[in-house]
């Protein structure tokens, strides 16, 4: 894998700065938190700006709204947005993320030529249905049931850690579809519109005192057998590709972002008078390679997804290093402001904002899969050793 950059990779980055810049200074700031409807107005709104610049779905198919640019200029926009300080758009983050890249990869053309654009335009937005009360880490103990009924699946069940489930369109659903199966081969992939009569959805407050997560309640909720993606008993092996796109290319942003995060916190030091400490700075440039190496390995999974199709297995290896970094990164803020995280000013300072991101990276090495986990898939599917 070459990591260089062309020179017509570095003419598109003045092009996807040029275009930032612009944005950024016109679009305005995020609303504050705890209004989920302005929110997803917010971020949809910042999404079609993206799309109507060109600068959505950089490396999807043309035929689906894409550019189908190469593997290296979507790394170079993925540099650019984590450096100006763009929005995050975390409305959407499921369906350009999980949702669309997997009907990409699994999907019928129907499914593809309806929901890829949608998804793209900031028009939809998705969740995801898979964790359940009893079935976290071991996804496949999942229990919610699927019975067909004609050219439906009725479905009856409860999900659980379901992101921003109270204002998506969609969700990307698994199913148990055989209960006398191995707990692998019964599980079907559905499509599942939120407006479903039969289904239910609650947030749940978390520690940052936000609205992120939501429990779902399904009770005999009808899904058109056409909003399968793959076939019935074969949603763990598309389940899989969801994963490995979440754990290996989705998070390309975030681990940028961590470098900004770190920068923020050497400034902080230094208004302190604090940089001059070695041991600090040492530990600074520790996280700051660390960063860099698994931006590397960031830049090989994109690539390797380019060049077949479907995601990396380097993906847990990405996921486990960005989440126990982002937690050193967090547990770092919160030592430099010391007495003042207690009673940090808000919330728009920036005592406030590493408060934040250390409450938030606490669920970093539970969500997506726990690192536990990712280390028996970097064991099993990357190093080639035995199932325990």
């Amino acid at each position: 894998m070459d990591l260089r950059y062309s020179d017509a990779d570095e003419a598109f980055r003045k092009q996807v700065r040029a275009f930032l810049d612009d944005a950024i200074a016109s679009y305005g700031p995020p609303p504050p938190p705890g209004d989920w409807d302005v929110r997803r107005a917010y971020d949809t709104g910042w999404q079609r700006l993206l799309h109507d610049g060109g600068y959505a779905g950089l490396n999807w198919p043309v035929e689906y709204g894409g550019r189908g640019l190469p593997a290296s200029q979507q790394l170079v926009y993925l540099e650019e947005y984590a450096a100006s300080g763009a929005p995050y758009v975390g409305i959407n983050f499921v369906g350009s993320a999980h949702a669309g890249p997997t009907l990409i990869a699994e999907g019928t053309e129907e499914q593809r030529t309806f929901h890829l654009p949608r998804i793209l335009k900031g028009e939809t937005v998705w969740c995801q249905g898979f964790s359940e009360p009893s079935a976290g880490s071991d996804l496949a103990s999942l229990r919610t049931r699927a019975v067909r009924d004609g050219d439906h699946y009725v479905v009856s069940g409860q999900k659980i850690w379901s992101t921003r489930a109270h204002v998506a369109d969609y969700c990307e659903l698994l199913v148990r579809t055989d209960p006398d199966a191995p707990k692998h081969k019964g599980i079907t992939w559905l499509i599942m519109d939120m407006r479903s009569p039969g289904l239910e959805v609650r947030p749940m407050r978390t520690i940052d005192g936000e609205s992120h997560f939501c429990e779902m309640f399904l009770d005999e909720v009808r899904i058109p057998v056409a909003n399968r993606v793959g076939e019935e008993n074969d949603g763990w092996r598309v389940t899989n590709v969801t994963l490995r796109f979440e754990r290996g290319t989705a998070f390309a942003q975030h681990i940028i972002t961590l470098r900004s995060q770190l920068r923020r916190l050497v400034v902080l030091a230094q208004q302190q008078g604090e940089w001059d400490d070695a041991g600090l700075r040492r530990h600074v440039g520790r996280l700051d390679a660390r960063i860099d190496g698994l931006w590397r390995v960031t830049q090989r999974c994109v690539t390797e997804a380019e060049a077949t199709g479907l995601p990396s297995p380097l993906g847990s290896a990405v996921k486990l290093g960005y989440s126990e970094l982002g937690q050193e990164i967090a547990e770092l803020g919160m030592r430099l402001l010391g007495r003042r995280s207690i009673g940090a000013p808000g919330p728009e300072t920036e005592e406030a904002r590493i408060v934040h991101d250390y409450l938030w990276a606490f669920q970093n090495t539970i969500a997506a899969g726990t690192s536990q986990i990712q280390r028996n898939l970097i064991a099993e599917r990357i190093l080639g050793m035995p199932k325990r």
